[in-house]
């Protein structure tokens, strides 16, 4: 089934609710406090800086509400993605269920890696990772797989970089 978006006013009522300033405008706790994981519990603080960061076009720190209506149609897509690859609907993806998502993203990494991802991405040390951190997990490896491909000119796999490259492109990636 295709997905299709809510209807806008419906969506206009969701973002009034959710800026409970009055503001115009929706910061991280506001969007924190609207967002579920699944789990009855608020999406993960730093998944939610991530995602004011994308859509926050006039980096003001907060998002008005036509980069909700993107955000949400981002959410979306991602929850969708999210329920085809949790094969036993735990409402979360075990390292199996990670390891096909990923390799049909078309990433080829070791198992040791993904011993390594579900270390960090894992927050409640159930060898599962939530929704929120689904996001956070995915949106990272695009950012650092750009970055990776921006200096593999020839596109083998191989980069040489010096170290402080390497830092700059790991912090512009991952620090929101």
């Amino acid at each position: 089934m295709a997905y299709k978006m809510p209807d806008q006013r419906w969506l206009y009522d969701l973002f009034r609710r959710v800026d409970r300033d009055g503001s115009g405008a929706i910061n991280a706790n506001e969007l924190q406090s609207a967002l579920s994981n699944g789990t009855w519990s608020a999406f993960n603080g730093e998944t939610v800086r991530l995602m004011i960061g994308m859509f926050d076009k006039d980096r003001n720190g907060s998002i008005n509400y036509q980069e909700f209506v993107h955000l949400w149609d981002y959410v979306t897509r991602w929850l969708n993605c999210f329920k085809s690859f949790d094969r036993d609907n735990s409402g979360n993806i075990d390292r199996e269920e990670l390891k096909q998502a990923l390799t049909t993203f078309g990433y080829r990494l070791s198992d040791s890696f993904y011993s390594i991802i579900i270390r960090k991405f894992d927050r409640k040390g159930a060898g599962s990772i939530y929704f929120d951190d689904f996001i956070q997990l995915c949106v990272l490896l695009q950012s650092l797989t750009a970055a990776f491909r921006q200096h593999d000119t020839d596109q083998d796999g191989w980069i040489q970089i010096d170290y402080e490259r390497f830092l700059t492109m790991v912090f512009d990636v991952c620090i929101v």
